[in-house]
């Protein structure tokens, strides 16, 4: 009798067990479908979580009795932040736009040059240089067009880049609700822990925001300069491009140096041969200086793990998903130092005081 009522039972538990696979995996196809989307809610989300802190300290600013709340804090704090990217785009952007115009215009008359030095070159000997020079002119002489076909492309960048910027604030403001909301779906024994965690996560997520935007300013007025003093071409616009590019780690840099070669390479070897010793010294005083000052203390990630992020991130969401790569690294590395590390600890505690006690 009691084995007729456990079969129906255990089939019960095989159904709910199928029907919970079946919900996980529409759930994850559902977030690959959706991976830019999530993408940009958890690049607004992160962004928060390093601009709360600064609008919580205005918050505690007082004139007289009287103190801003919190909305006014978050309108203050974006005014501020807009007002800075205004003035970076006022003396920064115009001479970045003027360089890349000039490339466009001297990229037909340049390209037979540069691919005659390239000619030099051992390896790249076996490139059909004619052919490489026919799609750099047909690019070069297509490029309007091609900016009239992208307009579209660009439309929806100025949307997302709008959309990020409400959802900014909104998570600022409104993120505290939502973040207690969502500690109600985890069983109450298990809500403090996992609230430390989280916190400590934010912390670690918050210092490594700040850390990277101090190395791409450091990287862009440092590339800046040094490609002004060395003549290279379009030194405004690789040197912003440097920086910007630099929220990627190692990957952004590198992509950029590789372009500012090819320019360098459209005057002497020389120039090349600047840029190549200009990057070896700072990547040298990156990694030994600038990093162990700067992020180790957030991040404490291996280089491998790092570079191992990136890979996933960028082939998951492109250039989007190699930026957020390393807080999502982060983020995963301090569960896993709460939930298994320390559980193992835990773990190896319990068995051992019984034997103990029993000695």
């Amino acid at each position: 009798m009691s084995e007729n009522c456990s079969q129906p039972a255990q089939s019960r538990e095989t159904r709910r067990n199928i029907l919970f696979t079946i919900a996980v995996l529409v759930l994850l196809y559902y977030v690959y479908v959706l991976r830019a989307e999530l993408t940009l809610v958890y690049v607004s989300a992160l962004i928060a979580v390093v601009l709360t802190p600064l609008a919580r300290a205005i918050m505690r600013l007082r004139i007289g009795k009287w103190h801003p709340g919190l909305g006014l804090s978050v309108v203050l704090l974006i005014a501020a932040v807009a007002g800075l990217i205004s003035v970076f785009a006022l003396f920064a952007l115009p001479p970045a736009f003027r360089d890349l115009r000039e490339f466009v215009t001297e990229l037909p008359q340049r390209a037979p040059e540069l691919l005659t030095r390239l000619k030099h070159v051992p390896l790249m000997q076996r490139i059909d240089v004619s052919q490489l020079n026919a799609r750099i002119q047909d690019f070069a002489g297509n490029f309007a067009t091609f900016l009239l076909k992208s307009a579209k492309d660009w439309a929806h960048v100025v949307f997302a880049v709008g959309m990020g910027i409400l959802l900014t604030v909104y998570f600022m403001i409104d993120g505290s609700r939502a973040y207690q909301w969502g500690m109600k779906l985890v069983p109450v024994e298990h809500r403090a822990r996992l609230d430390r965690t989280l916190t400590r996560a934010e912390a670690r997520m918050g210092r490594w925001l700040l850390g990277q935007a101090m190395l791409m300013l450091i990287l862009g007025v440092c590339s800046t300069v040094v490609f002004v003093i060395l003549h290279v071409r379009y030194a405004y616009a690789l040197g912003v491009l440097m920086g910007l590019f630099n929220i990627i780690p190692v990957v952004g840099a590198m992509i950029t140096v590789s372009l500012a070669l090819v320019v360098a390479a459209l005057d002497s070897w020389g120039r090349v041969l600047g840029v190549l010793v200009f990057y070896a010294i700072y990547a040298q005083l990156e990694t030994s200086v600038l990093t162990p000052r700067i992020m180790q203390s957030s991040v404490n990630l291996p280089g491998l793990a790092i570079l191992i992020a990136l890979l996933i991130g960028s082939a998951l969401a492109g250039i989007a998903g190699a930026a957020v790569a390393v807080p999502t690294a982060v983020l995963l590395a301090v569960l896993i130092e709460e939930y298994v590390i320390a559980g193992e600890h835990l773990v190896t505690e319990t068995t051992s005081t019984p034997s103990t006690l029993h000695s």
